[in-house]
């Protein structure tokens, strides 16, 4: 069984093509968030109480966070333990720096916490989902068959094409982008202050082997994630500054 899970929220059509694609491999289930919840990261909720409701299509909606929807499905409402987690397909790109912030990631990253094989897939655009469901597909199939002994998350992200039209596969590394500094002030009816978070940063470093170059060069991009941030090559350094014994 595979479990699906995305931050777009349980009604996306991503999700909804993703479920169709990936059951012609094995049993779905999905959890989802009941409303867009796109750039909440690692967020779980603690003082709330969480509710699922089962659609008519069979998915489960959560009142709660990407994260939220896969550590409750996995720790208490799965009858049949999955054999890996899938999030998406989101709509838009989920390249360099948009990982710390991404739900898509996020439900991921809980499902790899969680002791299984997972997997976030974006489309980079709003139109080709099947495009981006057959190449998730293709590599759950390829993770059913041949499970990658390390702990990691694969990022995937499909250029907004044709699926004959793209190219093929890279294997990447995270790009940058410039930090997002764009804040848009407005005036609600009550004339108070109020403001929105501008977009993304423009693309700072999109050279070659980086994610946003494959998906430049109409590739695939396919970047598997540590979840341990640890930075192994700073702690000598770190506590030489501290001058420790």
């Amino acid at each position: 069984m595979i479990l699906l899970s995305n931050d777009d929220g349980v009604f996306a059509k991503g999700l909804s093509i993703l479920s169709d694609t990936l059951a012609r491999i094995d049993d779905i289930e999905v959890y989802a968030p009941e409303n867009n919840r796109s750039g909440v990261s690692n967020a779980i909720t603690l003082e709330n109480p969480l509710r699922v409701q089962k659609l008519n299509n069979g998915f489960n909606s959560v009142s709660g966070t990407p994260t939220d929807c896969v550590h409750l499905a996995l720790n208490k409402l799965c009858k049949v333990q999955p054999q890996l987690v899938v999030s998406g397909i989101n709509e838009g790109a989920n390249l360099g720096d948009d990982v710390l912030y991404s739900g898509t990631i996020a439900a991921a990253i809980e499902g790899r916490f969680l002791a299984l094989p997972a997997v976030a897939v974006s489309l980079v655009g709003k139109k080709h989902f099947e495009s981006a469901a057959r190449y998730a597909e293709i590599i759950v199939k390829k993770l059913i068959n041949e499970p990658l002994q390390s702990h990691q998350v694969l990022n995937i992200n499909v250029p907004d094409l044709p699926f004959d039209e793209i190219k093929g596969i890279k294997v990447t590394r995270l790009g940058k982008r410039h930090p997002a500094n764009k804040i848009i002030k407005a005036v609600d009816p009550r004339d108070r202050e109020m403001f929105w978070i501008g977009p993304s940063g423009e693309v700072n470093d999109d050279s070659e082997g980086t994610d946003f170059h494959a998906i430049k060069q109409d590739y695939v991009s396919i970047t598997p994630l540590k979840i341990d941030l640890t930075a192994i090559d700073q702690i000598q350094i770190v506590y030489d500054w501290l001058d420790l014994e």
